[in-house]
């Protein structure tokens, strides 16, 4: 039986020959079908995905344990599940959700490892007959973060 763990190390000693990639996710079955999840600062190709997956083959040993591998970029629309993916996504914009069940819709100015990200928001308000808009920036921690997605917009 494969661990997760084993399938992590691999992983992370790829990384450290091609450091502008990351690790975002595995998954591992009970029938040892792996997915691992990539991403990059730079995008993610697919000869990316392809030297990966062939850099974990070549480690494991079908011999001793049959599996399945998968590779593949991180999707956007997928919630984020590591820092990197806040500070690959300084600028863009993002549905927070936060712990409690409030979204808010905003852009990413600022993301900082352990703390939390800043986030600017547009609040519409109605003052009369005119409606006005409010900008504005809140520190949120990741303590109140329950998930973040990308704004997909075309």
């Amino acid at each position: 039986m494969l661990k997760k763990e084993l399938i992590i190390k691999l992983v992370g000693d790829y990384i450290l020959e091609n450091e502008s990639i990351f690790l975002v996710d595995v998954k591992l079955s009970s029938s040892n079908q792996i997915e691992v999840l990539i991403d990059s600062f730079d995008g993610i190709s697919i000869k990316n995905c392809i030297f990966l997956s062939r850099y974990i083959e070549s480690a494991l040993d079908r011999d001793e344990c049959d599996f399945s591998l998968q590779v593949a970029s991180a999707g956007l629309s997928e919630p984020f599940k590591v820092f990197q993916q806040y500070k690959k996504s300084i600028g863009r914009d993002v549905n927070v959700y936060l712990k409690g069940g409030k979204e808010l819709l905003g852009k990413i100015l600022d993301a900082k490892e352990g703390e939390g990200i800043t986030l600017e928001t547009i609040i519409k308000k109605k003052q009369g007959k005119k409606k006005t808009q409010i900008i504005e920036q809140q520190s949120l921690s990741f303590d109140q973060i329950d998930k973040t997605k990308v704004v997909i917009s075309f």
